[in-house]
């Protein structure tokens, strides 16, 4: 064991190279804890009586709560081409697992890492240090730590395309966190770091950020926050942001709670819940103007290949489809079914069919929207929806199911007071295959060449495999209760962070159906059989 300087050259190095068989048969980034929602329907918009808030059967949107659908996961692993990330926030480290070798190296960052990510050409993790309130900036090959301090009271962070910069906020939908201090708190600021320069650079965006949004070229940066949309030309010697209203009323506007930017950076679509438009913000001229949306947008996204932004309107039973390019052209209105409430879409890779369901209905049914002739047909589930996800390929859907059991789950059923995921064929002849869970997801993968998905279970110590195929499952046993789980880049294998003192992580290979843990990151222990 080699001990060296905190911010130096790594103090821990350890080759395994021996291979265990699993116990079990026959792994892009994937779902995360927070998409398994379970906290009724939307918070406010369900009942406890079991129906509606407004009393009704799902046709109406009155009292109805926002849609959850964000994806946040805090200690996920980041991993590369050849390395696997870990962040140790008890132990203020960050371990590399190198891969196929497994050699396991631990070097220390700030205080509490609690987000780390890797720069797209793989020569750099970032971590964010909560404890600390500092980014430390790692080099993957040498492991050579540089910290950069950033503004207090953070809890966030993301980063560009190119891995330039990260930025670092105060997520009001992070509600796991500590303050690092008792005194004076901003909430309308945001610390941009160079990882580069290591150049930091505060800001003041507006209150409440609620997310950071990248151009593909990262040439600009753009933050939504409650009531304004601040644009950051990250091309610029001195970053400055030019902070755009999205709203006239000064006095009491809607908030702000989902931000698309086209492809080429020219326009960014903002939805507000509640409102009767979207507001289409110009990034080039820094101006705001607003589009007719139909009743109560409750979901914003942009079609596959970026030439169209799809907006929800829960309340009129509407889709509005606009043209990225020209967004002030008429928008094209699709009726959705006004029996049902859909609030949120989701689209096929190919961008031929959205899946339209509701996770604030209580309502145990699903649409399908074909854009071939804007018709949308509704199915049935065996419980309401949770989070939804769609297979690399778009051949299977998987509807994961809350332990709640909504207007229309009666007690003889097989999945009353029971979490389920709900595996569908959308290509042949949209068949359902329901699994019982016996606990509540917390994390979802898809394998490299989307054949398969993988999902772990909240003290549940198993990696449970789909086959998108044939509907079937498959049931790998782990060594202790899974955290995260994940997909190496341009890999088959798949790893599963665990619980564990010393730390935990088991390699997962589809092929030769064999697991591969190691233990204790920071001592000399092995791969376990």
């Amino acid at each position: 064991m080699h001990i060296t300087s905190p911010h130096g050259l790594p103090r821990t190095g350890l080759s395994l190279l021996a291979l265990l068989l699993a116990t079990g048969c026959s792994a892009d980034k994937g779902m995360s804890a927070s998409d398994f929602n379970d906290t009724g329907y939307g918070g406010d918009g369900y009942a406890s009586d079991g129906g509606a808030s407004d009393g009704g059967s799902g046709d109406s949107d009155t009292g109805m709560g926002s849609e959850t659908e964000d994806s946040y996961f805090r200690l996920a692993p980041a991993s590369t081409t050849a390395f696997v990330f870990v962040a140790n926030p008890d132990r203020d480290t960050v371990t590399r697992i190198a891969v196929p070798s497994l050699e396991v190296i631990t070097t220390e960052v700030g205080d509490r890492p609690t987000v780390v990510t890797t720069t797209s050409d793989y020569t750099k993790a970032v971590t964010f240090n909560e404890g600390s309130d500092s980014v430390s900036i790692i080099d993957a090959g040498t492991l050579a730590v540089s910290d950069v301090d950033v503004r207090p009271n953070f809890n966030n962070m993301s980063m560009s395309p190119d891995g330039r910069f990260v930025i670092c906020w105060h997520d009001p939908a992070v509600t796991d966190t500590e303050s690092s201090g008792s005194g004076a708190q901003s909430f309308n600021e945001i610390s941009v770091v160079d990882t580069v320069s290591l150049n930091h650079t505060p800001l003041v965006v507006g209150f409440n950020p609620r997310g950071v949004t990248f151009t593909p070229d990262s040439s600009k940066a753009v933050v939504v926050s409650d009531a304004y949309v601040a644009v950051l030309d990250l091309t610029a010697d001195e970053l400055s942001p030019t902070r755009i209203a999205v709203s006239d009323d000064l006095v009491n506007p809607p908030l702000a709670e989902e931000i698309v930017v086209a492809p080429s950076g020219t326009y960014a679509f903002v939805r507000q819940f509640g409102a009767t438009a979207l507001v289409v913000v110009d990034l080039i001229d820094a101006v705001a103007d607003t589009v007719a949306v139909g009743a109560n947008p409750t979901d914003l996204d942009l079609t596959p290949d970026g030439t169209q932004a799809v907006a929800v309107a829960r309340g009129s039973h509407e889709l509005w489809v606009y043209s990225v390019a020209d967004p002030f052209a008429p928008a094209q209105v699709v009726s959705m079914p006004d029996t049902e409430t859909f609030g949120s879409v989701v689209m096929s890779p190919d961008g031929s069919r959205g899946l339209l369901y509701s996770t604030a209905s209580g309502d145990s049914v699903y649409g399908t929207w074909e854009l071939s002739d804007d018709s949308v047909t509704v199915r049935s589930l065996v419980k309401p929806v949770a989070s939804v996800s769609m297979s690399p390929t778009g051949e299977t859907a998987l509807f994961f199911h809350p332990k709640d059991n909504g207007n229309d789950v009666d007690s003889s059923s097989e999945f009353y007071d029971h979490y389920g995921l709900t595996m569908v064929d959308v290509v042949d002849d949209f068949f359902p295959n329901p699994l019982r869970l016996p606990a509540q997801p917390i994390g979802f993968a898809n394998s490299g060449d989307g054949s398969q998905g993988y999902m772990i279970m909240d003290g549940a110590p198993y990696l449970e495999v789909l086959h998108y195929g044939s509907l079937l499952y498959d049931e790998v046993e782990l060594k202790s209760n899974p955290v995260f789980v994940g997909v190496l880049p341009e890999s088959t294998l798949a790893y599963v962070s665990q619980e564990h003192a010393l730390g935990r992580i088991s390699f997962y290979d589809p092929d030769s159906q064999i697991l591969q843990t190691i233990t204790g990151f920071e001592l000399n222990s092995g791969i376990e059989h």
